[in-house]
Parts: structure tokens; C-alpha cells; sequence
């Protein structure tokens, strides 16, 4: 019997998580489906990872061995798409471009807070919704170390207390159950729209 995300210390490994969520696409939103991107090459997230100054998280690097990104289409919810190597690198940049001068000598603040700075140098963008905000894996040296946070361009970095943004992988997993049973996780409600894309919904 498949685990579930919501089994305690037992989420699905990135290569599960993605083979639930392209078959349920496949057949509910063949449109969102073909925007998968092919797999990224090591050779480009080495250069991006000497661009950004550090590794990338290991399972962002599974996940884009399998889709360099999800193109212009939603993936995760409520509104999230996957960037691709190079955009996750662009993102990077561009916001320390932005907050990069605020960051020396920024206090640290509580790591385990719900919220974060504006930006930070060990903060890695791995999805965007189009509007100049990010989904973020927290690098900081700390126990929750790997957890994805909110990095909104307007109210800073936010981080939900529900389990599906401890990780990637628990993000991965949680976006393929809910399409798999149809029921809502976090608040948000996966839908086909025309039997063509995904879309989710907040309830």
C-alpha cells in the first residue's frame, strides 16, 4: 500500500511523487502535462549552482533531473510554477540585485520564526506565480533547514505551518495526493479546467 505525505517521517521520494503527478496529468490535464519540461542537464545546474554560490538542494536537483521546470503552467498549489535551472538562477540574482545591499549585517532574527527577511543569499527559488513572488528552500544552517517558504515581493518571506511546505519532497508528495483523491490539501482544491489544465482552487 503507497504512503500517503501525511504519514509521519514517511514522504514519497521525488521520483515517486513525480511518476503520481505526470500520470494523474496525463489523463485529467493533458495540456498541463505536455508543458513538463525534459530533464535538465547536471552540466547547467553545476554552472547555476557556481552562479548562485552553492549546491543546490538535493532533491531540487532530482526534481529538475526529471522536469526542468513546468513552463507557463500551475503545478503546485494554489498558483506555483516550477522555473526552470536557468530562471532559478535569473530569480537569484534578481533579488539580490534588489535586497542584496540590505542583507550585510541584517540580523538573523527567530530562523524558526513564521517569517523571514525580504531576501536572503541562502535562500533558493525553485517556483514562481508570475508576479514577482517566489517559492524558496530556507539553506540556512538550522534545524529546519530544507523547509520552502513564501517570498513575497511586497510583505517579505513567509513560511505556513502546515506539512506540506516542511520540504520539496513533502510539497511534491502532498501535490500528488491531492490530485490522486481529489480532496483539498492546505486549503487549496486541485481542479481540471476544460479537461485540459490544472488549476486549484482556495477554499
Amino acid at each position: 500500500m503507497a504512503l500517503s505525505w501525511h504519514d509521519p517521517g514517511m514522504t514519497m521520494p521525488i521520483s515517486e511523487s513525480w511518476t503520481r503527478i505526470e500520470s494523474w496529468l496525463d489523463v485529467h490535464a493533458p495540456r498541463t502535462f505536455a508543458a513538463l519540461e525534459p530533464p535538465a542537464e547536471r552540466s547547467a545546474i553545476a554552472a547555476a549552482e557556481q552562479a548562485i554560490g552553492q549546491p543546490f538542494p538535493e532533491p531540487l536537483t532530482e526534481s529538475l533531473l526529471r522536469h526542468d521546470g513546468t513552463g507557463d503552467y500551475d503545478l503546485l498549489p494554489p498558483f506555483w510554477q516550477l522555473l526552470s535551472v536557468r530562471h532559478i538562477v535569473k530569480a537569484w540574482q534578481l533579488r539580490m540585485k534588489i535586497y542584496g545591499a540590505e542583507l550585510a549585517g541584517a540580523e538573523e532574527g527567530d530562523l524558526d520564526g513564521d517569517y523571514g527577511p525580504w531576501w536572503h543569499a541562502l535562500w533558493v527559488p525553485f517556483a514562481a506565480d508570475g508576479g514577482g513572488d517566489y517559492l524558496i528552500i530556507d539553506q540556512r544552517p538550522y534545524r529546519r533547514r530544507g523547509r520552502v517558504g513564501d517570498a513575497d515581493h511586497e510583505t517579505g518571506c513567509s513560511f505556513g505551518s502546515h506539512p506540506m511546505w516542511s520540504s520539496l519532497p513533502a510539497l511534491l508528495d502532498a501535490t500528488a495526493t491531492a490530485l490522486e483523491t481529489g480532496e483539498a490539501v492546505g486549503g487549496y482544491l486541485p481542479v481540471a479546467v476544460d479537461e485540459t489544465e490544472l488549476d486549484w482552487e482556495i477554499m
